[in-house]
């Protein structure tokens, strides 16, 4: 199935056949393509680029398809990168996963300023939730040690 060109979204890059990659995870996803853009929020004389996530429902488009501006997507995966390597590294030396006391992770230095990690204490179910997730990440280990592997060997050959 080719995602949508007539859209607003303009792809540029594209992964048409991204269904058989994430039915590995989630059988009968919804999510059928991935692509690289110019993004639909563009105004007149004014150019961004984006990255969305094509979902189809089986009988047309998704509304509910996700479109992200590229640094957003970089800085989700900082985020997950962070965050796996929170629960491997650090948790366990906590019993409840995390220091109550000193919930934040890191400051992660990014455009002169730092996005802050760390746990989400605003949530009333973490003690719960915290276990649950790291349960969660330990099960994706492997899916999720696969990309980060290409995306360091992908870095590397960039000079990063």
């Amino acid at each position: 199935m080719n995602i949508p060109t007539t859209l607003k979204h303009k792809p540029v890059i594209a992964v048409e056949d991204y269904e058989a990659i994430d039915e590995h995870r989630f059988p009968g996803t919804d999510a059928k393509g991935l692509s690289l853009g110019l993004a639909q929020w563009n105004d007149r004389g004014k150019l961004d680029i984006s990255a969305k996530v094509w979902r189809h429902t089986g009988g047309k488009w998704s509304r509910q398809s996700e479109e992200l501006p590229l640094h957003r997507v970089l800085d989700l995966a900082i985020l997950t990168a962070r965050a796996c390597q929170f629960f491997r590294e650090e948790s366990y030396r906590h019993p409840e996963f995390y220091d109550p006391e000193h919930p934040v992770i890191d400051r992660v230095g990014l455009e002169g300023d730092a996005m802050t990690v760390s746990v989400c204490t605003e949530n009333p179910m973490i003690g719960e939730d915290i276990k649950l997730f790291s349960q969660a990440l330990s099960d994706e280990g492997e899916r999720l040690g696969e990309r980060f592997s290409v995306l360091a060997r992908l870095l590397k050959e960039m000079g990063y």
